[in-house]
């Protein structure tokens, strides 16, 4: 079915950044937006990660190095890596295609595309963050009435600005065990910068980095500063940006786990496990992990695995002011104002499978050395979210073979930050608008 008008009532299903940012931007288009998700706010990978919001480390999934490191510690619980041996048929499928992504060539051709987005990213973030645009609302909303001298009849000023704001990472750290673990996040550098994309960075000694974070110990032996990144506190932007959406007249239906999506000559219906539906001219699929599985009647043929992160949250004697990586450990933190946010693992998996303590452990082992002053058993908000990952490494941002039907996800490690330009290019496609060249490269039925 062709459905050639911009539709006045658009259906989201996923509460995620990914989510909410596309309903954001859809409400900036005057479209009414019902969000709708299994569980509520942020339940997938959107409350625990460490919400870095780096260019510079947005890198695709698949390098070379991940192949050859993978193969030797992937089935090992306690590696950064991890896959289980008994590994489903969609899993195999997805770990062939993956590792055929990771070749040089391939890297560098992802490595082009996100040099491409760049800082575009950050810009929808300071958008969404300043929400200072004056915006028809909803047009079926019988409630829209004229909003004071010079607005027009049917529209408001939506409210602007939200509680909580990104904040500069400056400068972001990263640290190593020896210099040549060093030198491979500098070989990663060079690849960016010949792909046409920007890094600025200085070398640090142990003495500069440890200077600069006392929490540091003295196993970290040199560090890199990153500069011109951002950092969030993911339980608390996802908070204020849901509260941003309900405030410009957006509802929020939680427990609502999809089992159907049925396309009507006038429409889709949205219908949930227990035969509960909504009604809407277009739907957003942007349920991460779960996605393929209400996108493939649609012609989306990508699969989405789930590639699982971990974190836990621990109060140091000094508190950190700088998000820290350890690229070698793939150990990512994050200072949380009064709790310091560790993150890390890869494990490909069911997205719906319980936390395993073993890879609370894993992180806990890698971070223990670089670090003093902290109570590793006293942890806190022990986690796991399931990051939709595809075989590629690029997201899949637009519409199906129904012209209804949009989905908008699989960004593996960067959902957070390319939710906001994702909803933003969504949203103009959505309606009609012309969207950037670099959209392109997002084609869900590619």
């Amino acid at each position: 079915m062709v459905n050639t008008q911009t539709p006045e009532h658009v259906v989201v299903v996923g509460a995620g950044m990914v989510g909410l940012s596309t309903a954001w931007y859809l409400q900036e288009r005057g479209v009414k937006v019902t969000i709708v998700d299994r569980k509520g706010v942020a339940a997938g990978s959107s409350w625990g990660n460490a919400g870095w919001l780096t260019p510079a480390l947005t890198l695709p999934l698949s390098e070379p190095s991940v192949l050859t490191y993978g193969l030797k510690t992937m089935f090992d619980p306690a590696s950064p890596l991890y896959i289980p041996l008994s590994a489903k048929p969609s899993l195999i499928r997805f770990l062939l295609g993956f590792a055929r992504h990771c070749t040089p060539g391939k890297w560098r051709e992802a490595m082009a595309v996100f040099s491409e987005i760049g800082a575009t990213g950050l810009d929808a973030f300071d958008e969404i963050s300043d929400g200072s645009s004056i915006t028809k609302i909803a047009r079926n909303d019988s409630s829209a009435h004229a909003g004071g001298a010079g607005s027009d009849a049917g529209s408001v000023a939506l409210s602007a600005g939200m509680h909580e704001k990104a904040k500069p990472a400056e400068p972001f750290l990263t640290g190593f065990k020896n210099l040549k673990d060093r030198d491979a996040l500098l070989h990663e550098f060079e690849g960016i910068r010949a792909s046409g994309g920007k890094v600025e960075f200085d070398l640090m000694s142990a003495e500069e980095i440890r200077a600069m974070e006392p929490t540091l110990g003295d196993g970290v032996k040199a560090g890199v500063q990153i500069h011109h990144q951002r950092f969030i506190n993911p339980p608390k932007f996802m908070d204020s940006l849901a509260d941003s959406v309900l405030a410009r007249g957006a509802e929020i239906v939680t427990d609502f786990d999809v089992a159907d999506i049925r396309e009507h000559a006038n429409g889709v219906e949205v219908v949930d496990a227990q035969g509960r539906s909504q009604n809407a001219d277009s739907v957003v699929i942007a349920s991460g992990a779960w996605l393929g599985q209400l996108a493939r009647k649609f012609g989306v043929k990508r699969v989405v695995q789930a590639g699982r992160g971990y974190s836990f949250t621990v109060v140091p004697e000094v508190m950190p002011t700088h998000p820290i990586y350890f690229p070698a450990q793939r150990v990512a933190c994050t200072p949380l104002g009064d709790r310091f946010r560790v993150a890390g693992t890869m494990e490909f998996r069911d997205a719906d499978h319980p936390l395993e303590p073993k890879r609370i452990e894993a992180i806990v082992a890698a971070a223990s050395p670089l670090f003093k002053g902290i109570n590793w058993e006293d942890r806190q908000e022990e986690w796991v979210g399931s990051r939709p990952c595809t075989t590629d490494g690029l997201p899949l941002i637009g519409a199906t073979r129904s012209s209804r039907v949009h989905v908008a996800g699989g960004h593996g490690m960067w959902g957070v930050a390319l939710g906001p330009l994702t909803g933003k290019m969504l949203a103009a496609s959505i309606t009609g608008e012309s969207v950037p060249a670099v959209m392109r490269h997002f084609n869900p039925l590619r």
